[in-house]
């Protein structure tokens, strides 16, 4: 069904991203800081949004997410991240359209 579709549809579109909502985090969406062990300097992580950068971002389980869908918001109506974190200040592009899919209220 629905989840068939979305895979498709990130197959076919460029840069097609497909991730599921009951396992997506913010961070996931939209981009982590990690620390590096070996150098101890801090990197980026691109999200599901960054990556679909000029593509589609295909989010199933949409119902089943927390608050993950608030982290949306900016990326939706700006076409961008920004993080402000460790010391690193950046924006980075996410003009991706957005296909979710959830379950009906009540089955």
């Amino acid at each position: 069904g629905k989840s068939q579709m979305l895979r498709a549809c990130s197959r076919v579109a460029p840069r097609g991203v497909y991730v599921c909502g009951n396992t997506s985090t913010a961070s996931g969406l939209t981009v982590t800081m990690v620390k590096e062990g070996s150098t101890g300097d801090y990197a980026l992580e691109a999200g599901a949004l960054v990556l679909a950068d000029q593509g589609c971002c295909c989010i199933d389980e949409f119902d089943k997410m927390g608050k993950e869908h608030n982290s949306l918001l900016e990326a939706m109506e700006q076409q961008s991240i920004s993080l402000a974190k460790a010391g690193i200040v950046c924006s980075l592009a996410s003009r991706c359209a957005v296909l979710a899919a959830a379950n009906p209220v009540g089955g």
